[in-house]
């Protein structure tokens, strides 16, 4: 059903009105679509990536508009896909041909002929992105809404234009999409689309880990990040993805014993700290926390249900599950694998908070102290009320703590008060053992309190040290 709404409220920027000139000068039809249309007619802000589509040549839309512009903006053109970009004042511009698509099995990168407005808004992925409206003068505003787009944006349904199981066979990344705007938007997936999702699940394996990994950081970055992975676990996509979270799933009892279902705690852990945090590796982080309870679970008859060892194992996990979707081997992964690995030690130091536990913490964390802090007071998912404010008071006793050692010791970002140089110096000594033995030791000496991060201090101990081993002072 065709709508007869305008929204030249919508177009009050400049920049519509330059396309609109741009496109009269050609002798073409444009429209702008999509995302920007959808956020206007949902009021969530002034949207920065502006689609426009072009009955005819959107690369020369483009480079027309380019010329009308102060500065003439550089053009980027893509012509494998028919498409070209540019950039002003903050916004980025993206231009493409009114086209059709036809898919090949295997691959999800169509063959594409020229085509029209109607034929350009069958390929969108959902109705309530398929959303244009005219560019045109003597419709300027108007809404071209084939697929009754603007009726589901007010029940908030995502509904594919064609039948389901073209669009998400055709491009199985829609899957992934579907279920980011999900969570997004708080959208909800209509029955005969969460269905298709589910039939096609498998053909997701054709999607470059890249593409899904960028689904992944989007719906991370949510306000409720546990809706897109709770319909991932519902569709059939998360085995694909993250069989380490799968692995997690359900409870096991023996003996009368139950352990915690850790796939359903890892969600929960994933919204505590989408709530005070919107630094995307820590939320990652939270949700590869427990991913080594898997491996190392164990019950035993005097203990009950175990997971030794499982922040060591689940750090390493962390590796191979970067490695194998392709994400980057940098100083990010180290960050999510030091918090995976470091996860539970102030929860262990909770219990009894002593300078010496809270130096080694701040040490061993160094300035990612307060991130672990964040994830640990994430991990506390009782529902039990006096245990949550149990747990809360002895971090915050844990945050005290190291406000005051700190401020005493300087232990974040430790920098031995006797550097190396000076200890060779001192004993005549080239590189050898006895320099990291003499420096470990002070070190230590410094985390265990013996004496205090302080350079004359240091230095006496290191006499000391250094006599132990038999070396002696040279003569300068």
């Amino acid at each position: 059903m065709q709508q007869s709404q305008f929204f030249e409220n919508a177009l009050s920027d400049p920049i519509f009105r330059t396309v609109s000139q741009a496109a009269k000068n050609l002798n073409l039809e444009s429209y702008v679509i999509g995302g920007y249309v959808r956020d206007y007619l949902l009021n969530r802000g002034s949207a920065k990536d502006l689609d426009f589509v072009a009955v005819g040549s959107g690369i020369e839309l483009a480079m027309e508009v380019s010329q009308l512009l102060p500065g003439r903006p550089k053009v980027s053109i893509f012509k494998h896909y028919g498409t070209a970009m540019l950039k002003f004042q903050g916004l980025e511009l993206e231009f493409v041909g009114a086209r059709k698509e036809s898919y090949h099995e295997d691959s999800r990168n169509p063959a594409v002929e020229n085509g029209t407005l109607e034929d350009d808004q069958n390929r969108r992925d959902f109705t309530v992105n398929a959303l244009a409206l005219s560019l045109d003068d003597k419709q300027f505003g108007k809404l071209i809404d084939p697929f009754n787009g603007l009726q589901d944006l007010k029940y908030k349904i995502l509904k594919t234009p064609l039948d389901p199981d073209i669009t998400y066979s055709d491009d199985p990344l829609r899957m992934l999409r579907a279920i980011r705007f999900a969570t997004q938007l708080k959208f909800t997936i209509e029955k005969d689309s969460l269905e298709s999702i589910k039939r096609n699940a498998k053909r997701i394996e054709i999607i470059s880990n890249e593409r899904i990994v960028e689904e992944i950081h989007k719906i991370l970055m949510t306000d409720v990040p546990s809706i897109g992975f709770t319909l991932l676990h519902q569709t059939g996509l998360l085995p694909y993805i993250f069989p380490e979270l799968i692995a997690l799933e359900g409870i096991e009892e023996k003996e009368g014993q139950l352990h915690k279902d850790n796939f359903w705690h890892t969600l929960e852990v994933v919204d505590n700290i989408a709530q005070t945090t919107h630094e995307l590796w820590l939320r990652w982080a939270a949700l590869l926390h427990d991913i080594g309870k898997a491996p190392t679970k164990r019950f035993d008859k005097k203990n009950g249900w175990t997971f030794h060892g499982h922040e060591f194992v689940g750090s390493k996990m962390v590796y191979k599950l970067f490695k194998r979707l392709n994400m980057p081997l940098n100083e990010k992964m180290k960050f999510v694998q030091q918090m995976v690995l470091m996860s539970s030690r102030p929860i262990v130091l909770a219990t009894e908070v002593t300078d010496s536990a809270v130096r080694r913490l701040i040490f061993d964390a160094g300035e990612h102290i307060d991130n672990l802090m964040t994830l640990c007071e994430a991990d506390i998912t009782t529902k039990n009320p006096k245990r949550f404010k149990k747990y809360h008071d002895n971090f915050k006793r844990v945050r005290e703590k190291m406000v005051e050692v700190e401020e005493r010791d300087h232990i974040r970002n430790f920098q031995p008060p006797v550097s190396g140089e000076e200890i060779m110096e001192t004993f005549g000594l080239s590189p050898s053992r006895e320099i990291g033995i003499i420096k470990d030791a002070i070190k230590e000496a410094i985390l265990e309190g013996e004496i205090p991060n302080e350079y004359e201090a240091a230095k006496t101990f290191m006499y000391r040290k250094a006599k132990e081993l038999g070396l002696k002072e040279v003569n300068r």
